[in-house]
């Protein structure tokens, strides 16, 4: 039996789980120089030991699964950095970061999932038919490297993610999708692009998908959002907000809730059956500890 398929017979046995935090904004944090259109894609190459440690530090604070820092490592998003051509040793390197991060913790059921996005920080997308085929050589990479799942972040429209997910399924490994959302002028809460979330579950029902995490969506929304998968979604969710803003170049560090803080609303996702809870940008290894005391 897999890690995977442990950790899902855990799971559907209603165990609860800690993931990591952000690692692209604690890179940042800890002084990795963000790339111009790429955020944090570029410490893998640039400063691997940082990124390591990083890694190490949510596997010690009591971290089940890592995400590899490579949100940001999809072939467009290196070519709007100008570093397409460096597309593989991003992708593979940033997965061996995580999986040497696993073995030097000595925690061999840690699992270790590749981080897939389409998101763009100019706006500027490819075709559907470009991102196919290039999320599925994205995905090959990870599955090659060592991961055990793949982690679909920040799906804001629902033709996208489908394609996403459906290239990354060609690698053979699970996928996970996580929607990012906040709500719409009339108050119903939605995927960046304002189609419904509801909507994006039920475009899923049929895909072989385990789970589903809402992740990099604010503190305040996740309630709402947990009420719309608790009516359309019968599968495992997760959770792994976000605190503090992005503005470009930069996460805004200034005003993060605290540890404490945060825990508290954890623990009220958890008590509404949230099974994977976790953090995105903003939030530490000093608070996946405290989340780690909950669970």
């Amino acid at each position: 039996m897999t890690r995977y398929e442990r950790l899902m017979r855990r799971l559907r046995s209603g165990a609860q789980i800690v993931i990591d935090g952000g690692t692209g904004t604690e890179a940042e944090r800890r002084g990795v120089p963000v790339l111009e259109n790429a955020w944090s894609g570029g410490g893998a190459l640039s400063h691997p030991d940082i990124v390591r440690e990083i890694h190490e530090d949510y596997i010690g604070h009591g971290a089940e699964i890592i995400i590899s820092n490579t949100f940001s490592t999809a072939r467009h998003t290196l070519g709007d950095s100008e570093v397409e051509h460096q597309f593989e040793q991003y992708n593979r390197r940033g997965v061996e970061l995580a999986c040497e991060a696993r073995r030097a913790q000595q925690k061999p059921e840690v699992l270790v999932a590749g981080g897939i996005s389409y998101w763009s920080f100019i706006n500027k997308y490819p075709s559907l038919n470009i991102l196919v085929h290039d999320i599925a050589e994205q995905a090959a990479i990870m599955a090659d490297a060592g991961a055990d799942l793949l982690m679909l972040e920040m799906m804001v429209d629902i033709d996208r993610m489908l394609v996403t997910l459906e290239a990354a399924q060609t690698s053979g490994l699970p996928v996970w999708v996580g929607f990012s959302c906040e709500p719409d002028t009339n108050g119903n809460m939605c995927l960046l692009n304002g189609e419904p979330l509801e909507d994006a579950l039920a475009s899923i029902g049929d895909k072989n998908v385990d789970v589903v995490n809402i992740m990099h969506t604010d503190i305040r929304y996740i309630d709402a959002c947990l009420d719309i998968t608790d009516e359309h979604w019968p599968g495992v969710v997760g959770v792994y907000a976000h605190s503090g803003k992005f503005v470009k170049p930069n996460w805004v560090f200034e005003g993060t809730i605290s540890p404490a803080g945060y825990a508290a609303y954890c623990d009220r996702w958890l008590q509404r059956d949230v099974q994977i809870i976790g953090g995105c940008c903003g939030i530490r290894p000093d608070h996946i500890a405290m989340l780690s005391e909950l669970v």
